[in-house]
């Protein structure tokens, strides 16, 4: 199970939670055929996705602007671990990634 929380941008308090159960491919963008969508002008339209792979998930950029980890650019798929927090664009929305066995 993933759970993706919006991180209030001054604060870094939760904002909002998307939970999801089954999936194996999670969608981060505007589209409104994303799982989670984001209304953000620096965010794509299909800015990034989320893989499970062998029991781990994979981040990957999609985004004409970046998704960033502590500040460095994803510049391949990279593995997130329990408590990541990524960054949309360089002063973008901030998702914390929470993951449970």
């Amino acid at each position: 199970m993933i759970t993706i929380t919006l991180l209030h941008p001054q604060n870094g308090t939760p904002v909002q939670n998307w939970t999801f159960e089954t999936e194996s491919v999670v969608r981060v963008g505007r589209a409104t055929d994303n799982q989670v969508i984001l209304y953000s002008a620096v965010v794509s339209r299909y800015h990034a996705e989320l893989h499970a792979t062998r029991g781990q998930w994979q981040l990957v950029n999609l985004g004409a602007n970046g998704t960033y980890i502590d500040g460095q650019p994803i510049t391949e798929s990279i593995s997130v671990i329990n408590g990541t927090v990524i960054r949309l664009a360089k002063s973008g929305p901030q998702l914390q990634i929470k993951l449970l066995p």
